[in-house]
């Protein structure tokens, strides 16, 4: 591939009498053994051969040094290490095994935990409060992790609480970052609610929703988190490495009870039916749109993602904007971001027009610290800006599996898939459609062939291509999903609880949280390790990244028999975005 033309430039530029780097060069050096060939080639030094590095003198023994030899010539030294190595050893032994011990005996007893709290204890909280009649007004949002209401409610949320009048009840059950005990409680408060609610939203799986039969009087509505099929969920990935077995998959079901699923276009139905056991004929999932996507239509909400933008990073005013968005790798419990995205080399071929913008997964915990280098060109916006302000101010998108490339086509920009670790990825888990024929932009390995299509854009760029993508995953979101889905799920009593006079904006922008929730407006430039952060911080509300954050319902007891010990240490994803 040939060099950027300013890297020419550079190599042209220099002469023989530079010995130094130059300091751009340099900071790529650790990273990528091409820029250091590249960097010998700008500099070219004479190698001059090392010094033969001369032994020193080895002093004779006296004293101590002389008993040390002679102890080391005998059978007693021997037998003096024989003795202190088992002995360290054996001591590791015991240490590593105390430290098993729990992890041993949760593994022992969470199926039978398991067996109790789906089987016996929940199924008898719910029958219990559903001898109750139903309250017609009462309408339930269920969050599974975040300590806040989700992107995939927020739209739905607003719209009833401003143009209805119905009885609102939000439950967040904060899987994984609780205890056992407390995730316990707050679900037995959210079966006790929804026992005489007559509509329920949800927008995870979850097996709880699988473990008693729903009343036939409730009106159960999953939104989902994801547009499009991308990634394999649910019973599409039984047996798989990722997912559980089928024989636990049948026994704790994540997806049951459910009256209507909203998926994005008629061709992804058959998938979601795939995935949630649903036959075709039952007419479940149906293809009214996904309700957060009406906010893409909205010119006021595309004006205000841009105005967030440029007061958390002001040098992004006159450049266009890279977003690099990849999903997570491994388990739920142990989500890692890749690290395959070079920004040095993409400030130094990119940086005079655009800026680098960072959205890890909201299940990844620990993130890369971008260098200083890169301060004034990429910054990590995964606390502080939502994934709709992202899409809607990004030019370029880059990601790798993530369903939020569904969604960034309804702007028709362009995409880039940053692939490096496909086959493995699909071993893992697997897609539901030829990952070649899906891509609506160039697979590249690595940064440089990132940069070399964003350096070609006005060649490469085939815009029909991301049109036919859209019409084909998106065609139901038209930016009236929500008003679809609505008329679906409450019918007549639409009109029946519509209020006289909506309330203005100012009252009902108050998305609600949970108790624990703390909102942080940015980070502490003086803390860049992250050192000082504090030890509760709000989960950042968004699903849109990965459609398929669903779990097994082994590794879900496994989660929450884990965070019992662990919650207190564990840093939360957060969302800095304030609410207007």
């Amino acid at each position: 591939m040939a060099e950027p033309e300013r890297i020419q430039d550079q190599q042209s530029a220099q002469t023989p009498e530079q010995t130094e780097l130059p300091p751009e060069l340099a900071s790529m050096f650790p990273y990528d053994l091409r820029y250091e060939l590249l960097m010998q080639q700008l500099n070219p030094q004479e190698q001059e051969e090392p010094e033969e590095e001369t032994e020193p003198e080895e002093a004779e023994p006296t004293g101590l040094l002389r008993i040390k030899k002679f102890l080391q010539s005998t059978y007693l030294y021997t037998i003096y290490l024989f003795f202190v190595r088992n002995y360290r050893k054996a001591k590791k032994r015991i240490k590593r095994l105390r430290k098993q011990i729990p992890s041993k005996w949760r593994k022992l007893t969470n199926p039978l935990y398991k067996y109790y709290v789906l089987k016996v204890l929940y199924p008898h909280v719910y029958k219990k409060h559903a001898a109750a009649p139903v309250d017609e007004r009462k309408v339930v949002f269920v969050e599974l992790r975040l300590p806040k209401l989700t992107n995939s409610f927020k739209v739905m949320y607003d719209t009833l609480y401003r143009e209805y009048d119905f009885d609102l009840h939000c439950h967040f059950l904060r899987n994984t970052y609780v205890s056992r005990k407390q995730y316990r409680e707050n679900i037995k408060a959210m079966l006790a609610d929804i026992a005489t609610a007559k509509y329920v939203f949800f927008d995870e799986a979850t097996n709880v929703n699988g473990c008693f039969k729903m009343r036939p009087e409730t009106v159960v509505t999953q939104l989902w988190h994801g547009c499009g099929a991308f990634k394999r969920f649910g019973f599409s990935t039984a047996d798989a490495i990722f997912g559980a077995t089928r024989e636990q998959m049948e026994k704790y079901p994540f997806n049951r009870n459910y009256t209507r699923v909203t998926v994005s276009s008629p061709e992804v139905v058959w998938a979601y039916e795939e995935a949630m056991q649903y036959s075709h004929e039952s007419g479940v999932v149906q293809p009214l749109g996904t309700s957060r996507t009406d906010i893409f239509y909205d010119q006021k909400v595309i004006d205000r993602a841009y105005e967030n933008l440029y007061a958390l990073m002001p040098q992004a005013r006159g450049k266009k904007v890279i977003l690099y968005a990849p999903t997570f790798r491994g388990r739920v419990a142990k989500a890692k971001t890749p690290r395959v995205l070079i920004p040095e080399y993409m400030k130094y071929c990119l940086g005079d027009e655009y800026v680098l913008l960072f959205k890890h997964h909201p299940l990844v915990r620990k993130r890369p610290i971008i260098s200083a280098f890169c301060s004034d060109f990429a910054m990590d916006v995964t606390n502080t800006m939502t994934i709709e302000d992202l899409l809607c101010v990004a030019d370029i998108c880059i990601s790798d599996y993530s369903s939020l490339v569904f969604e960034y086509s309804l702007f028709e920009r362009p995409m880039i898939f940053l692939a490096h670790d496909l086959n493995k990825f699909f071993d893992w888990r697997g897609f539901y459609y030829d990952y070649f024929d899906l891509a609506p932009g160039p697979i590249v390995k690595n940064t440089t062939g990132v940069v070399e299509y964003i350096l070609h854009l006005d060649e490469y760029f085939d815009r029909e291509q991301v049109h036919a993508f859209r019409e084909k995953f998106m065609s139901a979101c038209d930016g009236h999903a929500t008003e679809r889905i609505m008329q679906d799920a409450f019918g007549d009593a639409l009109e029946k609880y519509r209020r006289e006079t909506p309330l203005p904006d100012e009252m009902y922008h108050l998305i609600p949280h949970s108790a624990d929730y703390v909102e942080v407006v940015e980070e502490d430039d003086d803390d860049p390790d992250g050192d000082n952060e504090p030890e509760t911080e709000a989960a950042e509300p968004e699903g849109t990244e990965d459609a398929e954050t669903e779990i097994s319902a082994e590794e879900a007891a496994d989660e929450e028999a884990a965070a019992e010990e662990s919650a207190a240490d564990k840093p939360e994803p957060e969302d800095a975005q304030k609410e207007k």
